[in-house]
């Protein structure tokens, strides 16, 4: 069987099988995480990145390849999630553009496509690090290039594709030490490479793994997230009652203009998420009357696939709220704010924490639950303000930050705090009275003004930067680079401790985690008035997972 044209319909299967083999292994991808730390989440990321993609492909199955590769640029950057997530977007975004006017492609068109997405790829990673993902793609993509000279069979090019990808998996530990010092290849190329595996057993016609119960965990995973939130609000906060979501399909003789659309319906309520490609518009918002969003859409095409939840009614059923009735139609919307600020924490204390400090919106996230570009551009809308601010307070979240900020109309700025108390750090130095680029220029200043320690435990045995780590160890984690361990949590607490702090040392923030007990706690804080005498010692608790102690030194 040979295949010299691959169709909308063949190349739609192939990313469905993708997505399903790197879901079936994204544990997998998971364990190769660099540090033996509890949060290794790049195969998570990809996987619900690339599926996110696939849905939306499901979805738009059309024989245009051109319109199927929209479909899973669309789903993908919207569902992006990490720095993996976001580099495999972009891969397919330059992918799908190389392609959107083809109905189909021949091999040199289907290797020149992979070429282009490991341009915008490249392109979209200020600094873009040999070794990783990229690298994969890169060789990967030439390989197809050479190989569709000789090929007119897809097949054949999508098997030395691979064949290459795995070659050049097996080269990035040569390319960064610390593959090479702790044995692992790089993750996000092993969760490439298995995508590119779904997309050559399904141009075989093979079987690969189904996805497992997956889809299941996420959806209550995500389901206990919206528990969460939703007891934190009463029903008679609730604005705009509606959450109105549909899709139009542009057909009328009314030119549309994706600015001048996103305004009109922005009148209408509140939370708005517009979409759009050359055919079709899908849009997300929060309406006290829905029909009249419904009706300004149909005038610019024909309406499809509508979802209208009452929020009230849902938010009762969660909460138990007996004053979902009360008569909302007097209240105004909300007066836009100068400044919004979006963070992104993890642990209930720490939430809190940036909320009395002034976050506008606080996004539940961090290690192991990377948000979405769509769970950002989410609370950019709820923050309601000319300008946002946005802290990542993870390394692994601010490509997903940069890329919802391309997606919004508002002025976004995104300030590349990497740990909580840089994030902190930041938001104490956000001034209202200044201006936009006064704070970007203040609050990114500030990040280096803190050191951050860590104190977490290993899930498996490594030896890292020459420290021999046992599982079960406590590590000791200074900006980022491990630096002590020891069988004992307060231990490793202790010389982390007296690691990080020196004569300019000032201000010691200890935030305690949900493993750290009160006694614990106590001993700590008594070690270090008594260790640094000239220091002043703050306790928080932060109740984050994971990490059972969370230091800030200023």
């Amino acid at each position: 069987m040979s295949i010299t044209s691959l169709n909308g319909r063949r190349f739609a299967e192939m990313i469905i099988q993708g997505a399903n083999h790197l879901s079936a292994n994204a544990k997998l991808v998971d364990s190769l995480n660099v540090f033996p730390v509890p949060d290794g989440d790049t195969g998570t990321n990809m996987n619900l990145s690339m599926t996110s993609g696939a849905k939306e492909v499901q979805n738009n199955v059309q024989d245009h390849i051109g319109k199927v590769g929209v479909s899973l640029s669309r789903g993908l950057l919207m569902g992006a999630r990490g720095n993996s997530g976001v580099i495999l977007s972009q891969l397919f975004r330059g992918f799908s553009k190389s392609i959107e006017t083809k109905a189909s492609v021949s091999s040199q068109e289907f290797a020149a496509a992979l070429e282009s997405g490991v341009e915008t790829a490249y392109k979209a990673v200020m600094k873009p690090v040999e070794g990783t993902i990229l690298t994969v793609a890169k060789d990967a993509a030439r390989q197809g290039v050479i190989a569709a000279k000789e090929h007119s069979d897809i097949i054949m090019v999508m098997e030395e594709i691979i064949k290459e990808a795995k070659a050049s998996l097996d080269r990035t530990p040569d390319l960064l030490p610390v593959l090479k010092e702790v044995g692992v290849v790089d993750s996000g190329g092993q969760g490439l490479l298995f995508v590119y595996e779904g997309f050559l057993a399904e141009l075989r016609g093979e079987a690969l793994p189904a996805i497992s119960d997956n889809f299941t965990m996420d959806k209550l995973v995500s389901a206990e997230h919206h528990i969460n939130v939703q007891g934190h609000i009463n029903s008679e906060d609730i604005v705009f009652g509606y959450c109105t979501e549909f899709m139009v399909r542009l057909e009328g003789t009314k030119t549309y203009d994706e600015d001048k659309f996103r305004q009109d319906l922005s009148e209408l309520g509140d939370s708005l998420l517009v979409i759009s490609d050359e055919e079709v518009v899908k849009v997300h918002i929060h309406s006290e009357q829905p029909g009249n969003c419904l009706n300004y859409g149909q005038t610019y095409g024909s309406l499809i696939k509508l979802k209208i939840d009452n929020m009230r009614e849902q938010h009762t059923a969660i909460v138990g709220d007996t004053h979902a009735t009360l008569d909302t139609e007097s209240k105004p919307k909300k007066e836009k704010q100068k400044f919004g600020i979006v963070s992104v924490a993890m642990g209930t204390g720490i939430s809190d924490l940036f909320k009395s400090i002034g976050a506008t919106v606080v996004i539940e996230g961090g290690q192991t639950m990377n948000p979405s570009t769509e769970d950002i551009v989410k609370a950019i809308e709820e923050a309601n303000a000319e300008t946002i601010i946005i802290l990542p307070n993870n390394k692994n979240i601010i490509m997903a930050a940069q890329q919802a900020k391309d997606v919004v109309s508002e002025q976004v700025i995104v300030i590349p705090s990497k740990t909580v108390p840089q994030g902190m750090s930041a938001l104490l130095a956000f001034n209202p009275a200044l201006e936009a680029q006064d704070n970007d220029h203040a609050m990114t200043e500030a990040l280096s003004h803190v050191k951050t320690g860590q104190i977490t435990y290993a899930v498996r045995d490594t030896v890292i930067d020459g420290l021999e780590i046992a599982n079960g160890d406590f590590m000791g984690i200074d900006e980022g680079k491990i630096k002590v361990k020891s069988k004992e949590k307060l231990q490793a607490a202790k010389d982390l401790l007296l690691e990080m702090i020196d004569e300019e040392s000032e201000i010691i923030t200890i935030i305690y985690g949900e493993d750290a007990s009160q006694n614990e706690v106590d001993e700590l804080a008594k070690f270090c008035n008594a260790q640094f005498e000239d220091a002043e010692v703050e306790l928080h608790n932060g109740n984050q997972p994971l990490y059972s102690f969370i230091f800030s030194i200023e």
